[in-house]
C-alpha cells in the first residue's frame, strides 16, 4: 500500500531530508586521504543527535553504522571500520536520519584527491542520471519512465546499472512502497501519484552490473572489482515538476 504525504507532512520530512544534506557535507569537510571509515561516522552520529535526531541507519535490520561508506569496488552498504581513506579512492556515503517521526535518506559518492579522469566521469554521469530521472518523477508517469531514462542514459557511457537494488517510497519508515529500480521500460510500472515521497537512487557499475555480497552481509561489492558510484535525492510527486527534498547544495558550496 503506499502512503500519499499531505503538503504538511512533506514540510516536516524536508527538514529530516536538509539535516541529512547538512550531515554529508560536515562528512564532506572530513573526508581526506588518512582518515578512518569509522572516524567519518563518528562525527556523523554526533552531528545528528546534536538536532534531536536519530540516525535512521543504525539498527535498522542489525545494521550497525549511522552511515553507509562504500569504497571503490563497494557499490553501497559498507560498513564504516578500520579502513584508512587513500588519496584517489571514490568513496559513496549513504546517511539516513528520523526527525519528528520522519526519515530523511540521501547518498554522494565523494572524489579523494586525485582521481582517475575515467572514474571522475562515471561519476559526473551517475549524479546527470539521477537529475534525468527526477525529470521524469512527474504525475501520471510511471515509475518505469524514471528506470528507463537513468538506463538508457548510463549505458550510452558503456556504465553498468545494477539491478538487484533500487530505490523506495519513504515517510515514517526508511523504506515504503514503491520500489524505484535504475531500469525498466517507457509507460511501464505503477502510476505517479500526488503525495508520493521517493527515493531515487542510481548505483551505476564502471564495468558489468554483477554484484556480490561480502562475508559481513552487508557490504555489496561488483563482481568484477570495477569501481562504482551512487548518488541518491528524496523527492515528493507534486503538481507541475517533482519537488527534491534533499540537498548537495552544503556539499558542493
Amino acid at each position: 500500500m503506499i502512503k500519499l504525504k499531505t503538503k504538511e507532512e512533506i514540510e516536516i520530512i524536508k527538514e529530516s531530508s536538509l539535516l541529512v544534506g547538512k550531515t554529508l557535507a560536515v562528512v564532506s569537510k572530513n573526508i581526506k586521504p588518512g582518515i578512518q571509515t569509522i572516524k567519518l561516522d563518528r562525527i556523523a552520529e554526533e552531528y545528528i543527535r546534536s538536532f534531536d535526531a536519530v540516525p535512521a541507519f543504525k539498527g535498522y535490520n542489525g545494521f550497525p553504522a549511522t552511515l553507509c561508506i562504500s569504497v571503490n569496488d563497494q557499490v553501497v552498504h559498507g560498513i564504516p571500520g578500520n579502513y584508512v581513506i587513500q588519496e584517489g579512492d571514490i568513496v559513496s556515503v549513504d546517511c539516513g536520519v528520523i526527525k519528528n517521526g520522519w526519515v530523511g535518506d540521501s547518498a554522494y559518492t565523494f572524489a579523494v584527491g586525485d582521481v582517475k579522469p575515467e572514474y571522475l566521469k562515471l561519476l559526473e554521469i551517475t549524479k546527470k542520471a539521477l537529475y534525468l530521472g527526477i525529470e521524469m518523477a512527474q504525475i501520471g508517469n510511471r515509475i518505469g519512465d524514471i528506470g528507463f531514462v537513468i538506463q538508457e542514459f548510463v549505458e550510452s557511457y558503456n556504465y553498468s546499472v545494477v539491478r538487484e537494488l533500487v530505490g523506495h517510497g519513504i515517510g515514517n519508515n526508511l523504506h515504503e512502497k514503491p520500489e524505484v529500480p535504475n531500469y525498466g521500460k517507457r509507460g511501464y510500472g505503477m502510476k505517479l501519484l500526488e503525495g508520493m515521497v521517493i527515493c531515487i537512487e542510481p548505483m551505476i557499475n564502471f564495468g558489468k552490473r554483477n554484484i556480490v555480497q561480502e562475508n559481513d552481509g552487508w557490504t555489496i561489492t561488483t563482481f568484477d572489482k570495477s569501481p562504482s558510484a551512487h548518488f541518491e535525492h528524496q523527492i515528493a510527486i507534486t503538481a507541475g515538476k517533482a519537488e527534491v527534498l534533499s540537498t548537495f547544495e552544503f556539499i558542493e558550496n
